[in-house]
């Protein structure tokens, strides 16, 4: 049963007051020119909804925010460090100490158990937490399934551990793309009810990639990308 009211307690995690900052950043591949002078900003806590046509430049957004990918030129900048300027080992570690990341196709790691998945970004990042993976583990609810490996879960399950691992380090920010897309309207809609839920109790920031308005309409800002450029807030 998923548990979408009991609240859980908020570590700080020397987060600025702006935790994620864009500032025009262009990115092509070959001649496709996919992101164009895109800005924006984040606070702690703010949810904010990103949308688009496919082909728009939402998951190419996605990455740059998350040190996935590095842009051509302009500046992200997370927690106040640019991490478009830093060498591959110096963005993964930044990824892995304050991103959360959630994926359409859960990335799951077949041979480990749902527990072990759920701890394994807070194992990598040092900030393993047995009681607070627990918890997590009890409000998706997987308490009953920990034991577990993914082929023995269903997709909305499946879905659910990806966000606890995602969680698990009390990251600042959570980056989601499509977190629902694979699941049915009811699992999403709950899904997407308790990561909101544990966004606000851990005070992360959380930037979700989607098609659906209506989803997007139950995050507290959104804005829509057009060919690389923003058109709105």
């Amino acid at each position: 049963m998923l548990v979408a009211n009991r609240p859980i307690a908020a570590k700080s995690n020397g987060m600025t007051n702006t935790l994620l900052d864009i500032r025009d950043i262009h990115k092509s591949y070959g001649d496709v020119a996919v992101l164009s002078g895109v800005s924006i900003g984040m606070e702690p806590r703010q949810t904010l909804a990103l949308t688009g046509e496919s082909g728009s430049g939402k998951s190419t957004l996605l990455h740059l925010a998350g040190g996935l990918d590095q842009p051509e030129s302009g500046q992200v900048l997370l927690q106040g460090r640019d991490i478009g300027t830093m060498d591959d080992a110096a963005r993964a570690k930044a990824r892995r100490d304050h991103v959360g990341l959630i994926f359409q196709q859960f990335n799951l790691v077949p041979s480990l158990s749902v527990a072990a998945n759920i701890a394994l970004q807070a194992r990598l990042a040092g900030r393993h937490d047995a009681d607070f993976c627990a918890e997590l583990a009890d409000r998706l609810g997987l308490a009953d399934l920990t034991n577990r490996f993914p082929e023995q879960l269903s997709g909305g399950q499946q879905q659910r551990v990806a966000i606890a691992r995602a969680l698990a380090p009390r990251p600042a920010l959570i980056l989601a793309d499509e977190p629902t897309g694979n699941l049915d309207e009811d699992t999403g809609d709950a899904v997407l009810s308790l990561l909101l839920d544990l966004v606000s109790d851990t005070g992360a920031g959380l930037l979700m990639v989607t098609h659906s308005p209506r989803l997007a309409a139950r995050l507290s800002h959104r804005i829509h990308l057009s060919r690389g450029v923003l058109e709105g807030a």
